[in-house]
C-alpha cells in the first residue's frame, strides 16, 4: 500500500513539473514578444558602472529634521550615555562612579517615588480580576478600589489596553474639566479636552494646525525648552524670539514682545501664536497674574493664539508667587470664547507626581470654531488615541484625594514632603551657583531648573573655539568628564548672544544635593584656575 501511494505521489509530482516548465516557456515567448517593440537596456556590471550610492544618506532625508534640535538629550547625553557604560563594564575606569542625569526634568530617574494612591489605582485599572478578592481589600486603601471601579465603568470593555475615543475616554475628561473648573472657578468644557501622550504630542499638534510654511512665525521665548524650536523646525516654520529679561529674574516684557512681532511682520513672517511658559523652563520664573493680564490682551490685540505652556503649575517655591492659568486669567478679564484663542498644557511627567514615563498629559482648546475643531479632532484620530494609563493619571492629577478620604492624609504628605524637598533643594543650588566665581543665577521661582550664567575667561572661550565648540558647551563636556554630572549647555535653550549659561535640574535626591554642590565646586575652581586670562 505505502509503495502504490509513494508512486502515485512521485507521477503527480512529475506532470507538476512538466506543467510547470510549458507554462513559464509560454509566459518568457509571450513576455519576449511585448519586450521587443521597446529598446533593450543592457544590465548593469559592476566592472562598468559606479557602486550605486545609498537609497538614504543625511542628504536625501527630509531636511526639517536635519534642521531640528533638542539639546536636553543631545551630544552631552551621548558621552554621559558612552561613560555609563564604561563605568559597568569596567569600575574604576573613571574618576566618578556613578553618573547623575542633571538635564533632564525625570524625577523617578534619581529616586523620586511615585505618589502611592495614584499606582494603586492604576494597578486596580489594570488588573481589575483582583478587586473582588478578599485580600485587595486589606492591600489597597478604599478609596482607591473606588476610584479603580468609577473609571472601569468609564471604560468600554473595562479594559485598560483597549483603544478609547481619540480625545480620550469621555469620562476622564469630565473628571478633568471638574478639576480644571475647582481650579479655576470659571467652567470647562470636557469636549475642549484632548487627552494625550504627555504634553509634548499637544504641542505638536498645535505647530501642525498652525504652520502652513516658512511664512509663518511663532513668537517663542529665549531662553525656551528646544521642544518648541523642535517642533517648529520640524513642521517648517519660523521661531519668533522674544528675550527674557535676566537682570530683573526673567521678567517678560510686553514692549519685547511688540518689538520682536514687528520686526518679524516687516519681514514679511505671519506671526501665529505666542508660547509662554508659566512657570518658566529653563528659567524658573513665575509669571506675576499682573503680567499675564498684559500679555493676554496683547495676543487679543495682536490676533495671537496663546499657547500656556503650564506643566509646572504645582512646581512654585515661593510664598510671594502663585500659579494663575491664563485661563483663569482671561476669564477673570471678562475675555470669552468669543474673545481669544488659548490652548493651555498639562502633564503628568512634571509637578509633585514626576511619572514622566506614564506619557499622560492633555490640552484644553478655546476659542476655536467647530470647523477648526473638526481638523483638530482628525489629525487626533490620526494618532488613533494616547495610552490609558497615561489618560487615568491625568485624571487622578486633577483629582486627587480629598479631605475624608482614606488615602487624603498620606496623598499630602507624599505631595507635601516632595514639593517642600525640591524647594529646599533649589535654594541650596541656587547658593551654590551664586558662591562660584564668575557665576550668577536668579531664584527658581518654581519648575524644576536653575539656569545660572557662567562668565568664562576669554582663554575658555578661544580653547572651545579651537575645537568648534560653543563656550558653553565646552564648560559642560568638561564637567560630565570630570564629575559625571550631566547638565545641558544654555546654547541649546538660546540665549542672548555673548552670553554662557547651562540648565540643572533641582531632582538629585536631598541627601545626595551636598555631594553635587561639591563635585561641581571643586571642578568650577580647577577649570577657572586652568583658562584663567
Amino acid at each position: 500500500m505505502r509503495r502504490l501511494v509513494i508512486g502515485r505521489t512521485r507521477d503527480l509530482l512529475n506532470r507538476s513539473h512538466q506543467n510547470y516548465r510549458h507554462s513559464q516557456h509560454s509566459l518568457f515567448l509571450s513576455s519576449s514578444r511585448f519586450l521587443s517593440s521597446a529598446p533593450v537596456i543592457d544590465s548593469p556590471s559592476s566592472s562598468s558602472s559606479p557602486p550605486m550610492s545609498p537609497p538614504v544618506t543625511l542628504n536625501s532625508i527630509n531636511p526639517k529634521v536635519v534642521k531640528c534640535e533638542y539639546a536636553v538629550r543631545g551630544e552631552i547625553v551621548t558621552l554621559a550615555q558612552k561613560l555609563q557604560e564604561e563605568i559597568q563594564a569596567k569600575p574604576g575606569s573613571q574618576p566618578f562612579e556613578e553618573i547623575l542625569y542633571c538635564n533632564i526634568g525625570n524625577p523617578q530617574s534619581l529616586g523620586q517615588q511615585p505618589i502611592t494612591f495614584f499606582r494603586e489605582v492604576l494597578a486596580l485599572c489594570d488588573h481589575p480580576a483582583i478587586l473582588d478578592k478578599s485580600e485587595t481589600q486589606g492591600l489597597f486603601s478604599a478609596d482607591a478600589i473606588e476610584r479603580a471601579w468609577q473609571i472601569l465603568d468609564q471604560i468600554p470593555g473595562r479594559a485598560t489596553g483597549a483603544y478609547s475615543h481619540s480625545q480620550g475616554i469621555k469620562g476622564l475628561r469630565d473628571t478633568i474639566a471638574a478639576g480644571i473648573e475647582a481650579r479655576d472657578g470659571f467652567p470647562s468644557n470636557p469636549d475642549d479636552i484632548f487627552l494625550t501622550d504627555g504634553a509634548s504630542p499637544a504641542v505638536h499638534m498645535m505647530m501642525q494646525l498652525l504652520i502652513r510654511s516658512e511664512k509663518d512665525g511663532i513668537l517663542c521665548p529665549i531662553p525656551q525648552y528646544p521642544l518648541y524650536s523642535a517642533s517648529i523646525a520640524l513642521h517648517g516654520g519660523t521661531l519668533v524670539p522674544y528675550y527674557l529679561d535676566e537682570a530683573t529674574g526673567w521678567g517678560l516684557e510686553i514692549s519685547e514682545l511688540k518689538k520682536q512681532l514687528g520686526t518679524a511682520r516687516s519681514k514679511g513672517i505671519a506671526v501665529r501664536a505666542l508660547v509662554v511658559i508659566n512657570p518658566g523652563n529653563p528659567t524658573g520664573q513665575v509669571l506675576a497674574e499682573e503680567n499675564q493680564r498684559e500679555i493676554v490682551e496683547f495676543c487679543k490685540d495682536e490676533g495671537l493664539v496663546l499657547l500656556a505652556d503650564e506643566v509646572y503649575q504645582e512646581n512654585v517655591y515661593v510664598p510671594e508667587k502663585k500659579f494663575h492659568s491664563f485661563k483663569k486669567v482671561s476669564r477673570s478679564m471678562g475675555y470669552g470664547e468669543k474673545d481669544i484663542h488659548l490652548v493651555s498644557f498639562q502633564s503628568v511627567s512634571k509637578g509633585y507626581y514626576g511619572e514622566c514615563g506614564k506619557r499622560g498629559g492633555y490640552m484644553e482648546v478655546t476659542g476655536f470654531g467647530a470647523d477648526v475643531r473638526e481638523q483638530m479632532y482628525k489629525v487626533a484620530s490620526v494618532n488613533l488615541c494616547s495610552n490609558i494609563s497615561g489618560q487615568i493619571l491625568a485624571s487622578l492629577v486633577m483629582s486627587p484625594p480629598k479631605v475624608g478620604d482614606e488615602s487624603y492624609e498620606s496623598y499630602c504628605a507624599e505631595r507635601d514632603g516632595i514639593l517642600l524637598s525640591l524647594s529646599r533643594r533649589a535654594k541650596m543650588l541656587e547658593d551654590a551657583f551664586n558662591n562660584l566665581e564668575g557665576v550668577t543665577c536668579n531664584k527658581a521661582e518654581g519648575a524644576m531648573y536653575l539656569f545660572p550664567r557662567i562668565h568664562l575667561p576669554e582663554k575658555a572661550i578661544r580653547a572651545a573655539e579651537e575645537v568648534k565648540t560653543a563656550p558653553d558647551a565646552f564648560y559642560c563636556r568638561r564637567l560630565l568628564n570630570a564629575t559625571g554630572i550631566v547638565v545641558v549647555p544654555g546654547s541649546g535653550f538660546g540665549q542672548v548672544p555673548g552670553t554662557w549659561h547651562f540648565r540643572c535640574t533641582i531632582l538629585p535626591q536631598e541627601d545626595k544635593i551636598p555631594a553635587v554642590i561639591d563635585r561641581l565646586t571643586d571642578f568650577h575652581k580647577s577649570f577657572m584656575d586652568e583658562y584663567r586670562d
